[in-house]
């Protein structure tokens, strides 16, 4: 009854500590639900192949034995299905062969242009020379196969998108027998049966192609006119260009995969248990489609934005809410004194708050458990709007979030409480009268302890970090978790640090004329729990947004360092799309420009088990080391780069062996094993310096950079033009290194920028809910205050001024040590950099900061002068006289 009362009569009190609460599970209902839809991927059945019986393809995975058991790991570039084990297969029943090359569609040009259409300006050259075999056998035309994690751009949705500066469809070709493997049906025209003549997909939004249609087909055997003589309906996973089968098999001699009509246990007795080969039936068969792990690749990103926004959510609702709790305790120090005076025991004042708290924690959590599943749903639309989720997610039918966030808001509001309240219970009643008009002792020593621990692990576990291991530092998981230790730690301080920064921060406005500033820095220093009350949201949001933000954008800008550093290269190109290959016949036009020395490089991977327990795949480019260092200056840290040959490898100093000259055991891009002798090491950067091997060990991938210098003495314009006509003729988009930086640069990765947005507005909303109630809670408490300046001759514009002023400079001292803690943070990545090679400015976000502060600042003159506005409708003798 107690509670209930005390609740009906400071109704105030309560409204703001269940706004906060309520909103706070809500958020975390809405992140919880959206999260927990990011366990399981849709079960998607086979594609390509649904109506084949039995697909043979290479494997796609490496298995290693190791003494704990068998490890896998997904290879980069496996490899074709041998002419030999495809004959042999072809006398169990018929056999379809599969091939997959790019094969990117454009109107066929008219007039004067049509003669080098047909022949392809790339035709005029010879195609001679290793690279020209290799293209012509397709282990340069290949896509990287399915399941190795690189595929996302290479079909399916994403395939019909132009290259940057191209006005082609990329789409993959494949022979027109398989297409009866999907099943492909025609909806016009009839199927190829000259070389001359394309079968097409159509899909809403794609290419109005029809039958008769001349287009243009880029292959990796050249430009040729095609004439397009069917059509059929796409299936949604891929925009393909069928070709005959004789024809595809000239474009692409490898077979990829196998279709076979024979009985699955007669193909495996066939091929035998050694043979490297993947036997594929039922639901097994969507091995072999593009891209098979899609789904589940694009939930990780989705779970890790959701996972970071849900923890959080829950750091800056506890705080905040423990913080509502806490004032809101602090400001009934009169009330319980009384009820001291009147016999009341310290346990039945605990009680009584708890009870009050349990209560407000169980209302205020069953409405923000509303409030979520509510607003989950609109949480995903923004998400699948924004490009953070794909499409096709959606909210499961999951439970378990709900209830989390019931319990959790109704846990921290009984321990927001209990704190709180222990010190109050404890107070003898005279010294809580006599606290009620001034704070004093406002940091017993329990929390003096507990706030020197906080700062000492926040700060303790960086340097320990820097000294150990620096790049964990650089880490998401590291730079979103380090701040809220030292946020916590000065939070717990704010009350001893709100006096000497409000002083300094009203320091000019005192020595201004009129009374206003020194009212400001008094009022600030006397109510020390009101200013920390406002401060500690702030504080937390300006440390989120700042070390968010900074460290993200600290680490863009040294990566563009560690790149306008490594690559001096007068000019760079790229094949337009990741996983997809340069054009052969630009490959072979670039290396015979006149005046240019030309660096060409593949990406590939390897593979290594570390201490006989695990797998670790390293990204690794394939490059001519005598040609490297022409257009590169890479971090060597040991050795020589110019060491590097076939027996080679250039490992960086994240790698278990690090001295050159010792033997590393890896595993290549397409499962081939070798040892091969560390010939340089490399400092480890941001991690973007990876693994370079030679053009033998890169596992069949195909070209997909080359970097250009123009050789001392050669006229630049001459090498330029060269290389822009030869882009020109291959659809190749050739840049200057200026552009490409400019490309790669900060500030590029809008993806990652919209998350951390998204992010941010949750802290932002809880923060300015939090920011609202308490000061409505403490400009209502301060009614008998506002009345005394009034009848001491204050005006009323003169009182509101005030207590904007007031709730700024709180706000300001809030942003201060904000400020702080993203200045320790900034500086640990700042150290983390140089002490990992890489020599680059902090980038501080102040434009964000300004936002953040100022619309808390508006915020907090807001809830501030509301309540007084309305106060002073009262007449101020009235006010005076009233009692709590």
């Amino acid at each position: 009854m107690l509670a209930l009362s005390g609740m009906r009569t400071r109704w105030i009190t309560f409204v703001g500590s269940f706004v906060a609460l309520a909103l706070g599970v809500g958020l975390i209902a809405a992140t919880g639900l959206a999260l927990a839809a990011t366990f399981d991927a849709p079960e998607r059945g086979p594609e390509r192949f649904a109506a084949a019986p039995v697909v043979v393809r290479a494997a796609d995975h490496l298995r290693v034995d190791t003494p704990t058991g068998t490890r896998t790991k997904p290879l980069d570039h496996p490899g074709p299905v041998g002419p030999r084990t495809a004959d042999r297969l072809a006398a169990l029943g018929r056999t379809v062969e599969d091939r997959t090359f790019p094969a990117d569609v454009t109107a066929a040009p008219t007039g004067p242009d049509a003669k080098a259409a047909r022949t392809g300006a790339d035709a005029k050259q010879p195609r001679t020379g290793p690279d020209v075999t290799a293209a012509r056998s397709g282990a340069d035309a290949k896509q990287p196969r399915t399941g190795t994690g690189t595929t996302a751009a290479r079909t399916g949705a994403d395939a019909g998108k132009s290259r940057p500066g191209q006005d082609a469809e990329a789409r993959v070709g494949h022979p027109w027998p398989v297409a009866a493997a999907a099943p492909y049906g025609l909806t016009s025209g009839r199927a190829p049966a000259a070389p001359g003549e394309v079968v097409v997909t159509t899909r809403p939004g794609g290419a109005p192609l029809r039958t008769g249609d001349r287009v243009l087909v880029r292959t990796p055997a050249g430009n040729g006119p095609r004439t397009v003589v069917g059509t059929v309906a796409g299936r949604g996973f891929e925009d393909a260009v069928f070709f005959t089968d004789d024809e595809a098999a000239r474009i692409s001699p490898d077979i990829d995969a196998l279709v076979v009509h024979a009985d699955a246990t007669a193909v495996r007795r066939a091929l035998g248990p050694d043979s490297g080969m993947d036997v594929l039936t039922g639901h097994d068969r969507r091995r072999a489609d593009p891209d098979p792990d899609r789904d589940s690749r694009a939930l990780v990103s989705v779970n890790a934005l959701l996972g970071t926004a849900a923890g959080i959510t829950l750091f800056v609702s506890a705080a905040v809410v423990a913080s509502t709790f806490s004032f809101a305790v602090a400001q009934r120090r009169r009330e319980f004194g009384l009820l001291r005076t009147a016999g009341a025991t310290p346990g039945q004042i605990r009680r009584t708050v708890c009870a009050e708290a349990v209560l407000v924690g169980v209302l205020a959590s069953a409405a923000g458990v509303w409030l979520g599943a509510e607003g989950a749903p609109l949480l995903v639309g923004r998400m699948t709007g924004a490009g953070l989720a794909p499409p096709w997610f959606a909210l499961g039918d999951a439970s378990w979030p709900l209830h989390t966030a019931f319990w959790t808001g109704v846990f921290v509001a009984t321990a927001g409480a209990l704190v709180s309240c222990h010190r109050a219970g404890r107070t003898a009643p005279t010294e809580a009268l006599r606290e009620a008009a001034v704070d004093s002792r406002v940091m017993p020593a329990s929390r003096w302890a507990a706030a020197v621990l906080v700062l000492l692990a926040g700060l303790g576990l960086p340097a320990l970090a820097l000294a150990v291991d620096p790049g964990d530092l650089l880490g998401r998981k590291s730079y979103i978790t380090r701040p809220m230790l030292l946020v916590v730690g000065f939070a717990l301080l704010a009350p001893v640090l709100v006096r000497p920064v409000g002083r300094l921060l009203t320091w000019l406005p005192a020595r201004l004329p009129g009374a206003t500033g020194v009212l400001v820095r008094e009022n600030t220093a006397a109510g020390v729990r009101r200013t920390a009350a406002v401060a500690a949201p702030v504080l937390i949001t300006v440390a989120l947004a700042a070390t968010l933000t900074g460290t993200v954008a600290t680490l863009e800008e040294a990566r563009a360092a560690e790149s306008r550093t490594a690559t001096t290269a007068d000019f760079v190109v790229t094949s337009g799309q990741e996983g997809r290959p340069m054009a052969p016949a630009f490959v072979e036009r670039a290396r015979a420009v006149e005046g240019a020395v030309v660096s060409v490089s593949r990406s590939t991977a390897v593979t290594v088990l570390e201490e006989d327990t695990a797998l670790v795949t390293s990204e690794a480019r394939a490059v001519d080391p005598a040609r490297l260092a022409a257009v590169s200056e890479l971090p060597v840290t040991a050795g020589r780069l110019s060491d590097l040959d076939d027996g080679a490898i250039v490992v960086n100093e994240e790698w278990l062996t690090t001295r050159v000259g010792d033997r590393v055991t890896v595993w290549l891009g397409d499962g081939r094993k070798a040892s091969l002798r560390i010939a340089a090491v490399l400092a480890t950067g941001t991690g973007d310096n990876g693994v370079y091997v030679t053009r033998r060990n890169a596992g069949g991938a195909g070209v997909d950079r080359i970097d250009v210098k123009v050789a001392e003495g050669a006229d630049r314009r001459a090498v330029a033009a060269a290389l822009q006509s030869a882009g020109a003729a291959t659809g190749t988009r050739v840049t200057t290194r200026a552009e490409w930086l400019a490309a790669t640069g900060p500030g590029t990765n809008d993806q990652t920028r919209t998350g951390l947005r998204m992010i941010l507005g949750i802290a932002l909303l809880c923060t300015a809910t939090a920011l609202a109630n308490t000061l409505v809670m403490a400009t209502s408490d301060r009614v008998r205050d506002l009345a005394v300046l009034r009848l001491a001759g204050a005006t009323a514009p003169q009182v509101l001024r005030l207590v904007a002023a007031e709730a700024v400079v709180a706000v300001g001292v809030g942003a201060v040590l904000g400020g702080v803690v993203a200045a320790v943070n900034l500086l640990v990545v700042w150290g983390a950099l140089v002490l990992l090679g890489v020599m680059s400015a902090v980038v501080v976000p102040w434009g964000t900061l300004g936002l953040v502060v100022a619309a808390a600042a508006l915020l907090a003159a807001v809830s501030a002068v509301l309540p007084a506005s309305l106060a002073l409708r009262t007449r101020p003798v009235e006010l005076a006289g009233a009692r709590e």
